[in-house]
């Protein structure tokens, strides 16, 4: 029973989308930050638990990702529809992120099964996608931020979004040329 603390949290952590999106369309910015950090909090969690104490799962595996990816759009279309961050920037994370999930798609049914793994190319987006959501939620209504923070920021997510989604194409055609396929 204990091994599914991880997967426990996880789904915590999917439910806890919809209180998020509600504090941040609501405008409760000091809420929606706790609560984002509650996921932040949480994912470190199930991720010591899973790791310590050897409680990794396949479906682990699904749920964390999914977790972590869902708040990220969550707040990322909550925020393009308050209009504090550009909406081609929301299109452009949303566009890399089902070119991931079809590029996953197509090489699992058409060279073999999917292993999951992100590039550090990708861990970089992603803590750069979680800074800018943080950094626009302080700015709306807790702490005033420099001018300039947010436009670099959106620029910054920006680059590692597009590198990060050419990484994923490029290291799946080049496993798929390795496997022949």
């Amino acid at each position: 029973m204990l091994r599914h603390i991880p997967n426990i949290i996880s789904v915590l952590r999917i439910l806890l989308v919809i209180p998020v999106a509600w504090a941040l369309l609501e405008e409760r910015y000091g809420l929606g930050l706790a609560l984002f950090a509650v996921a932040g909090v949480s994912d470190a969690l199930d991720g010591f638990l899973a790791k310590t104490f050897g409680w990794q799962s396949r479906l682990g595996g699904f749920l964390d990702p999914l977790a972590d990816k869902l708040l990220l759009v969550v707040g990322f279309l909550s925020l393009g529809w308050l209009g504090l961050i550009p909406w081609w920037l929301v299109g452009l994370v949303i566009l890399r992120d089902v070119i991931i999930v079809a590029g996953a798609t197509v090489y699992h049914f058409r060279v073999g099964r999917f292993e999951a793994a992100p590039t550090l190319v990708s861990k970089i987006n992603t803590t750069m996608q979680i800074l800018l959501v943080i950094i626009v939620v302080v700015d709306s209504g807790l702490y005033v931020m420099p001018v300039w923070l947010i436009p670099v920021m959106v620029g910054v997510v920006s680059l590692t979004t597009v590198l990060s989604g050419v990484n994923y194409v490029y290291d799946w055609g080049r496993r798929a040329r390795q496997h022949g396929a």
